[in-house]
Order: C-alpha cells, then sequence, then structure tokens
C-alpha cells in the first residue's frame, strides 16, 4: 500500500473549487498522468458516477475505471479507482478558510500481489507524480490566471499557405493544439446565464451539454419545440441542471429574432454570455415569408438584430459582474470568400449555397470586429470562432460529397464546439475582443489578399444593418 497526500490554499470560494474538482471529467486539464477521460453514464455527478481515465505511464497507456463513492456537496468526494495493476481510493476534501480554502488529496494505492514488493521503488516517482498533479497542476488550474492566448509562430506560418492552414481545420489539428496550448477552465459558471442559438444538434447541442455540466443556467433558443423540450429533458436528467430554459423561434424569420428579443428583455434577467450558433446551408436559393434570402436572414441579419437587441441585458450582466461575452460562430468556408456589401442577399450571382454561407459569415466576422470596438466600453467582450472541418448533421446533409470525401479527417461536435466552450468559460477569453479563434488561438481572417475587403465596404455593411428597418420601410413604401 502506497499514500500520497498534497494540500493546497486556494483564494477562491470553497463552493468553486468543489464544483469543478468533483467533476472528474476535468483531471485531464491537470493531472501529470492523465491524457484522456470519458463519462461512462448519463447521469448528474454523485454517487455511482463513472469515468474512464487513461494514464501514461512508463509501462504504456494505463486505462483506469473510476467510480464515485462519497460525494458531500461542497466538501468531500471519494473516489475508487480500478486498473489492471492496482486500485487507488481518491480522497478530496474541500475546506472553507479565512481567505478562501483548502484542498486537501490523499490517494492510496492498493497494489496487485504479484507487484507488492516493487510498491517501495515506485513510491519515489508516484510522489512526484502526485506533487506535479496538485502542486502545480490543479493549484494553476484553480488559480485560474493564465494570460491572454497569442497567434503562435508554428500557426503564422501555417496560415501563410492555404493547404497548411486547412490541415489545421482537421481533428489532427485539434489534437495538436489541445496537446500544445490548451489550460484548464475552472472559472466557476454556476452564477452565469448563457444563451444559446442553435442549441439542438451539431455544436450547439455539444455546447449545450458542456455548459450544463459547469451548472450555467442555459436559455437555448431552438426552431423546433419537440426538439428542444427532449433536449432539456435529457441535459436536467444527464447533469442535475435544473436552470433550463427554452426559447422558440426560426431564426430565419426576424419578427421571431425580434420576438425572443422581446421575452428576455421582458424577464430582465442579465445575459453573461450570448453564443449566435444556429445556422443552415440553403440550396437551392430561397426567400424567407418576409422576403428575405434565408442566408442572409439567419446567419447575418438574426444575429446582428439579436446582438443588438440584447445588448442591455449584456450591458447588465457586465456592469453586475464586470463582463459579459458575445460568441459568433463563423466558418472556414469565409476564408474563400470577400463581402460583397451590394448583394448581400446573393441575388446578382448565380447561386450557390456554400458561397452564401461563407459570404454571410465574412460579413458576421466584420461585424464582430465593428461590435468590439464600438463596445469596448462598455465591458461586452465579443469574438469569433470557426470549428474547424467537424462531422455535424448539418455537414453531412448540406454538404454530402464534403463530407464523404473528409469524414475520415473531421472531428467530433465535441471537438468542434471546444473554442466555443474556452470562449465562454475560461478567464483568459475575457481579455481579448474583436478576433477570430481557431482551437482556443486568435487566428488570422484572411489568408489571401484577395478576400480583404476596402474600409468603405465595412462602413456600408454597418449602415445597411444598423438602418435595415427604414431601408425596408422605404422599398415597401416604393
Amino acid at each position: 500500500m502506497t499514500t500520497l497526500n498534497e494540500t493546497i490554499q486556494i483564494d477562491r470560494p470553497a463552493r468553486e473549487v468543489f464544483q469543478y474538482v468533483s467533476d472528474f471529467a476535468t483531471c485531464m486539464e491537470w493531472d501529470a498522468t492523465a491524457i484522456e477521460t470519458e463519462r461512462l453514464d448519463d447521469q448528474p455527478v454523485g454517487v455511482g458516477t463513472r469515468y474512464k481515465v487513461v494514464c501514461e505511464a512508463p509501462v504504456g497507456k494505463l486505462p483506469l475505471e473510476y467510480e464515485i463513492v462519497e460525494y458531500e456537496p461542497d466538501h468531500k468526494i471519494v473516489l475508487i479507482g480500478r486498473g489492471r495493476f492496482f486500485e487507488v481510493e481518491d480522497t478530496i476534501l474541500v475546506t472553507p478558510t479565512s481567505s478562501g480554502c483548502e484542498l486537501d488529496y490523499t490517494a492510496v494505492f492498493t497494489w496487485k500481489p504479484w507487484l507488492e514488493r516493487f510498491a517501495q521503488k515506485m513510491e519515489p516517482g508516484l510522489k512526484r507524480m502526485g506533487y506535479a498533479s496538485v502542486q502545480k497542476g490543479l493549484k494553476a488550474a484553480l488559480d485560474d490566471d493564465f494570460p491572454a492566448p497569442e497567434l503562435s509562430e508554428e500557426n503564422a506560418r501555417a496560415d501563410r499557405f492555404v493547404p497548411t492552414a486547412l490541415v489545421r481545420f482537421t481533428k489532427r489539428g485539434y489534437k495538436r493544439g489541445a496537446k500544445k496550448l490548451f489550460n484548464p477552465m475552472s472559472r466557476y459558471m454556476g452564477d452565469k446565464h448563457v444563451v444559446l442559438t442553435g442549441a439542438t444538434a451539431g455544436l450547439g447541442k455539444a455546447t449545450a451539454e458542456f455548459l450544463a455540466y459547469r451548472g450555467a443556467k442555459l436559455t437555448l433558443v431552438v426552431r423546433n419545440r419537440e426538439k428542444g423540450e427532449e433536449l432539456v429533458r435529457e441535459l436536467k436528467a444527464r447533469t442535475g441542471n435544473r436552470h433550463i430554459g427554452l426559447e422558440i423561434a426560426d431564426l430565419s424569420l426576424i419578427a421571431d429574432a425580434d420576438k425572443v428579443v422581446a421575452n428576455l428583455s421582458k424577464k430582465g434577467e442579465p445575459i453573461d454570455v450570448l453564443i449566435n450558433n444556429a445556422g443552415a446551408l440553403f440550396n437551392p436559393r430561397q426567400e424567407t415569408s418576409e422576403g428575405l434570402e434565408q442566408s442572409f436572414a439567419l446567419l447575418l441579419l438574426s444575429p446582428f438584430r439579436l446582438t443588438e437587441g440584447l445588448k442591455p441585458l449584456l450591458k447588465k450582466a457586465a456592469n453586475a459582474r464586470g463582463e459579459a461575452r458575445v460568441i459568433n460562430v463563423v466558418s472556414g468556408g469565409m476564408y474563400s470568400q470577400k463581402l460583397k456589401v451590394w448583394d448581400l442577399q446573393n441575388e446578382q450571382d448565380k447561386y450557390s449555397g456554400s458561397v452564401a454561407y461563407a459570404r454571410c459569415k465574412r460579413a458576421l466576422m466584420i461585424k464582430t470586429e465593428q461590435w468590439a470596438e464600438d463596445w469596448a466600453d462598455d465591458g461586452i467582450v465579443i469574438n469569433a470562432m470557426h470549428p474547424g472541418w467537424a462531422d455535424t448533421p448539418g455537414v453531412e446533409t448540406a454538404l454530402p460529397e464534403f463530407h464523404k470525401l473528409t469524414r475520415l479527417v473531421l472531428r467530433t461536435p465535441e471537438e468542434g464546439a471546444d473554442t466555443i466552450n474556452w470562449l465562454a468559460v475560461a478567464s483568459e477569453a475575457g481579455q481579448l475582443s474583436g478576433k477570430l479563434f481557431l482551437d482556443r488561438e486568435p487566428r488570422t481572417t484572411h489568408l489571401t489578399d484577395s478576400t480583404r475587403e476596402s474600409a468603405e465596404s465595412r462602413e456600408q455593411l454597418r449602415d445597411i444593418l444598423d438602418n435595415w428597418d427604414n431601408t425596408r420601410a422605404s422599398d415597401k413604401a416604393a
């Protein structure tokens, strides 16, 4: 039997610390040996919750299956881990102090009989591992004092050439970023209100699940009531988070987007994070019942109206808690297109759904930069991200040939959504505004000069969107 014990002092409330460490799926962020974690059941964190943890060991990858056997909210958690070489009992105690809390971590290893005689020789290495995991890894995660990310030299070089930039969009690009760049995310979300559009599938569903586990209060904006209610039931059952609600809206209809703004404004609850994720690719060209081209309506005008309309609630959160965030989900496809401000509704060229999609995302990226500049003094951080190439139902349906050709290198929805989650949760993500992110790193917004818009076009886009109601009224009168 080998016992390891480490104690750290944390300048944070005990409930915040416990919320992070009690979900053992987070151990990959701070444990010195963990390289993979997976939840093995669909239940809230508590007695009986099981995890698979894969550790890097001298003998190779070592899978362990953990189960929570004791759970005392905000204070104590005990887990039993079983592997082919040993059984380990991990006890984590969180105790409030005058300046925050104390975390005590004890791990007791019981070796297989044939390994007992080697236990003493292994003890120094295990103690070094325990020290690195708790005193360095977990302490850094809970101190949560990471610098704002910067564009790495390696990615800057990759972005100079389209083929190398595209490699970063793949599953391989994600795994490279996760291995080299990702910091823990321990920021407490239990007092945060998140509004998320397009939540019933793909990136949106992966984001909703992640934030529900983190304890955020969620307002999910969905088009299909039946699917939305099923998702809410599923998330509540799996995560134990009871603070999940719905707004039903077809966001390709501006009246519905405005209705969401009106409903949330009437409730008056501050919004800490707004995630504009809803999207679809349309072929052939179609117009909504309001007479707008669907891509333009859903992908540009709708997130514009939501963001502008919900600004008072974002500012209310910023005034109360020091910061609010807006996250616009764009697309790597925008790298192929230039803003055509004179043809926002894709009427003049031969229509292509993928081109229309990419142009709208280009425009939303420009609008992100403008909002960041205009709202700099309001405490609202606004950024965009693109998920790389992710294997979502939307991609499979709208781009079947692309999906067939790239399916072996596509990211999972969870991998594609990772940067959305990071922008919503990570403390350091609040230090930058007006940026485009891929894999938690700011990236260039143009891979070639041919897609760069003029300053005049940018201002025209601002004027068109800001004065949309007046322009439409004039058009109807004419």
